[in-house]
């Protein structure tokens, strides 16, 4: 699988079989992942993993852990267009997959629920970040993130990057032991994609090219 097959071929998976992923797998993604662009070379991921019984651990751990509220703003509190409209039919077309209407609330908040179990995945890593550093080392772990994903993609792995968590920072820094410096980005679901789930089938829309690019 070369890299422009990979980008075409990932995307964010929410039902998982239980299919394991070694540790040493991880660590080898991860390794690879690290040579990322960096601005400065900072490097400013700080990831903790779980598998196996950590992952078991994890989900007895926080299963009656009520959110406690995001550190972070993970979309502004009034989205504008294009932004709205794409975040809109987004969650239209996911919940269709399902077959879950507009005005199904009880259904559509189960299967937003499903996050907390990371979908079924038998593994998953949290992405941490110091306090301190700005919106440029952020985007030094967008870049990462991307580059791990891909270089599952390739291994035969799926994922699916969970901003979720950042609202359950408290029960993951315990969990996992981050230093308070560290804030949380993000989780990451990493398995195997159940191929006979519809809402796996889900392949997002995006926008025409010369709606967001510009040639000067």
């Amino acid at each position: 699988m070369d890299v422009r097959d990979a980008v075409a071929a990932r995307s964010s998976i929410r039902q998982f079989t239980d299919e394991p992923v070694p540790d040493a797998t991880i660590r080898a993604l991860l390794e690879r992942a690290a040579r990322a662009p960096s601005g400065g070379n900072l490097q400013p991921w700080r990831i903790y993993v779980l598998n196996g019984d950590a992952m078991a651990r994890f989900r007895s751990f926080t299963a009656e852990r009520p959110a406690a509220g995001g550190e972070y703003d993970i979309y502004p509190p009034s989205l504008w267009e294009p932004y709205r409209t794409n975040r809109y039919v987004n969650g239209e077309q996911l919940y269709a997959t399902l077959g879950i209407g507009r005005g199904d609330k009880e259904a559509r908040l189960a299967q937003f629920a499903k996050n907390q179990d990371f979908f079924g995945a038998p593994a998953a890593l949290f992405c941490f970040i110091d306090r301190e550093l700005g919106p440029p080392q952020w985007s030094d772990l967008g870049m990462f993130l991307q580059t791990f994903m891909l270089l599952a993609q390739e291994a035969g792995i799926d994922t699916c990057a969970q901003e979720f968590w950042s609202v359950h920072h408290t029960s993951v820094r315990e969990f996992v032991g981050a230093p308070d410096e560290e804030l949380l980005f993000c989780g990451m679901a990493i398995g195997h994609a159940d191929p006979s789930a519809p809402v796996n089938t889900l392949v997002t829309e995006r926008m025409p090219f010369d709606e967001w690019a510009t040639f000067v």
